[in-house]
């Protein structure tokens, strides 16, 4: 534990932090599986549905710092050609 006054509270921050970072990656996570099972499943509007949202997720992400910016651009460029295979 830190003796430090202002290093305490950066340990409490860096907590807070960690715990929202967590959060954010979970719906990350969870919007990207719901758009992969909508394109498993071939249903182009529920595809498209899910891929508006996950986008709106990764660019989010991307703006928070939670990943990189080419790694949104990424994932965004892998959506979309999975988007338009189904049709």
């Amino acid at each position: 534990m830190p003796n430090i006054k202002s290093a305490e509270k950066r340990v409490l921050i860096a907590r807070e932090r960690n715990a929202r970072n967590k959060v954010e990656k979970t719906k990350l996570k969870n919007a990207m599986k719901k758009f992969d099972a909508a394109v498993a499943e071939g249903n182009r509007e529920t595809a498209e549905g899910a891929y508006k949202v996950a986008v709106k997720t990764v660019d989010h992400a991307a703006s928070k710092g939670i990943i990189h910016k080419n790694n949104a651009a990424h994932k965004k460029s892998s959506m979309t050609k999975k988007l338009n295979a189904i049709g």
